[in-house]
């Protein structure tokens, strides 16, 4: 397998710029939290006993309508986070990784919702069977078109084709400074060029798969981000970060409104797509690129570790609670204790499953990965002589 640093080494980097900066942990909570308000307070749901959660939230809605934004910084975040943590591994490594960081919360959410909605509430996805929970267990239930067990785990299909790109690179010896700045310029123009000429049709369908021209922009700000951060300021890097936020604030200030009419019945101008949007690349910016990427404190990893189990569960689990809870609890405590719990159930997963589990699952598929390719390559070595 091809190492990175072999690639990466021919340019120097900022000193002291490696490892994790703690308050992206802190971003990644936050970005959870304004995910699960949105779900629960102003989602079209009916579980608060009104026809739908708007109405029973009509202040917190008006700000809540924005949660799903979240998911537009957790893909800024991932940008610039694979690249951190690619940086230097080889591509058996870097599979183990994202395996086994993955999966196994993934695994037990897919299974702890599936219950509850085959055999217990069976209300949110009342057609779903046991072979296509069982097709979940993938993730790539989205390649097949089949019905996610829980809504939110369409971001993880769009993670994993965003995983494969950078494999791609990888397998392509593309995963150096010049060429990943290429890609970041190359990525989201394309897309957008590639929409605009196939507004609908079979074409569309294969560009939004393949290319997936939203949230393009999103991934490749973060990943000039990262050159940002790493190797120093170029007007070049300066360029693609500027093109990428300014292509993803276009996208979402074209579908944000639409979507937020459709599933909350509030349409906000579309003005404040593109201030969100390019208010979380500046926010982002001063906190990998000033001296806040230094800033550690008590809880941040801890809020780091719960945040991705915890969207993985916050969803269906959280509208059945809430409509257990919501006759008998006011309204304010309902939201706080379902929350609460929410978050609970997620330490849990993170303390008794991703921790003993992860690493073993990570460091089994790289060992399983390595010994495929010492095995293949005399077979490969032959061929190229014969």
């Amino acid at each position: 397998m091809s190492n990175i640093p072999s690639q990466f080494s021919a340019l120097k980097t900022v000193p002291g710029r490696d490892g994790r900066i703690a308050l992206i942990d802190g971003v990644r909570l936050i970005a959870a939290v304004i995910v699960v308000l949105y779900h629960y307070t102003a989602w079209h749901h009916d579980r608060w006993g009104t026809a739908t959660a708007a109405q029973a939230w009509p202040q917190l809605a008006q700000f809540t309508v924005f949660g799903n934004m979240g998911v537009q910084l957790f893909f800024i975040i991932s940008g610039f986070v694979i690249l951190l943590s690619s940086y230097g591994r080889s591509k058996a490594k870097f599979v183990g990784s994202r395996v086994g960081r993955l999966y196994p919360a993934y695994w037990v959410g897919v299974i702890i919702t599936g219950t509850l909605v085959f055999f217990i509430w069976q209300q949110p996805s009342p057609t779903l069977t046991v072979g296509e929970i069982l097709v979940n267990l993938t993730m790539f239930q989205g390649a097949f078109k089949i019905e996610d067990v829980d809504g939110v785990y369409w971001t993880l299909w769009a993670e994993l084709r965003f995983y494969i790109m950078i494999l791609l690179l990888m397998s392509l010896k593309w995963l150096t400074p010049t060429k990943v700045l290429a890609f970041a310029f190359i990525w989201p123009v394309v897309g957008l060029i590639l929409q605009l000429a196939f507004p609908d049709g079979p074409a569309q369908v294969w560009i939004s798969q393949l290319l997936m021209p939203k949230y393009a922009g999103l991934f490749t700000g973060g990943m000039a981000l990262f050159l940002i951060y790493k190797f120093g300021p170029s007007w070049q890097r300066g360029a693609a970060l500027i093109l990428s936020a300014t292509i993803a604030a276009f996208h979402t200030s074209i579908y944000g409104p639409h979507e937020a009419k459709e599933f909350v019945g509030i349409e906000p101008p579309a003005i404040a797509y593109w201030l969100i949007v390019l208010g979380f690349f500046a926010m982002l910016s001063i906190l990998t690129l000033t001296r806040l990427n230094r800033v550690n404190f008590g809880g941040l990893k801890t809020a780091g570790a719960i945040t991705y189990p915890m969207y993985l569960l916050h969803q269906v689990i959280g509208w059945w609670l809430i409509g257990l809870l919501s006759p008998v609890l006011p309204r304010w405590a309902t939201l706080a204790l379902v929350i609460a719990l929410i978050a609970v159930a997620a330490w849990g997963v993170n303390r008794w499953v991703e921790v003993p589990f992860g690493g073993r699952l990570a460091k089994l598929v790289e060992k399983k990965l390595s010994r495929h390719r010492r095995e293949t390559a005399p077979a490969q070595k032959g061929l190229r002589s014969s």
